[in-house]
């Protein structure tokens, strides 16, 4: 059983748990502007990865919440180097979730956006040759020619800044498309990039109970300088693991 311990504790079984999830924070702002939201796991000691991957910091909880927060996006941002280390792939979602999102007046399934500056992306990987809607890469506009004609075969490449990330042109381009509902699922170079520009407006963290050690990086990593304050919203929890919502604190 997972259980709400803050704010108004209470059990969440099987029908209360999906509709706390797929909920907006109260905190939300009432408009049409981009939400940006991102899920993490990390272990108690702060390691983002064990040998490389997030898998082993879960469990069927944590993938159980990683999913419903999939619910409600209008399109899941990933970089690069998360999609080739966890395997993305197929469809994002199972036929419950789908039928909800038609249900709820969303398409079956988000579409994927792979952040890439390099275009170090093979055109046959599965996220591509799977896909169950053709995948958006935001990139630079110094990535490589042959790279990008490769992968316009696969994929709609759209440049989103020149070199180096611009998050407010990724902003606008996501927002063009229609896409409010912003979810991203990593990594630490991306979270840190949008925190950088104080445009992270939600946290999901699960924390995992193990101390990892070792050189694992942390969830964000970025500019030493950059800071933003968030407030925390939600917890819950099952067992020994701790299911965190942190949102941007309203003025």
């Amino acid at each position: 059983m997972i259980e709400r311990l803050f704010p108004n504790p209470a059990p969440l079984p099987h029908g209360a748990l999906e509709d706390e999830m797929r909920a907006a924070p109260a905190s939300r702002p009432r408009s049409n502007a981009p939400w940006l939201s991102f899920n993490f796991v990390a272990s108690i000691d702060g390691a983002a990865t064990v040998d490389g991957r997030s898998g082993q910091l879960g469990n069927a909880w944590d993938q159980r919440l990683f999913m419903l927060l999939r619910h409600t996006a209008d399109v899941i941002v990933v970089g690069a180097q998360t999609i080739r280390a966890e395997g993305y792939g197929g469809e994002l979602l199972g036929a419950e979730a789908q039928q909800w999102r038609k249900d709820n007046w969303l398409s079956a399934h988000p579409p994927l956006a792979i952040v890439s500056g390099s275009l170090n992306l093979d055109p046959d990987m599965a996220v591509f040759a799977q896909a169950p809607v053709r995948p958006l890469v935001l990139t630079l506009e110094t990535a490589p020619a042959q790279r990008r004609e490769a992968l316009a075969e696969v994929a709609d490449v759209v440049n989103v800044g020149v070199a180096s990330l611009d998050v407010e042109r990724t902003m606008a381009e996501l927002a063009s498309r229609g896409f409010r509902n912003i979810h991203s699922e990593g990594g630490p170079t991306l979270l840190g990039t949008f925190a950088a520009a104080g445009r992270v407006d939600e946290l999901s963290l699960t924390v995992s109970p193990l101390l990892v050690g070792g050189p694992a990086r942390r969830i964000a990593h970025g500019p030493t300088d950059a800071s933003q304050g968030m407030v925390l919203d939600r917890v819950l929890k099952a067992d020994s693991m701790l299911f965190l919502r942190y949102v941007r604190p309203t003025h």
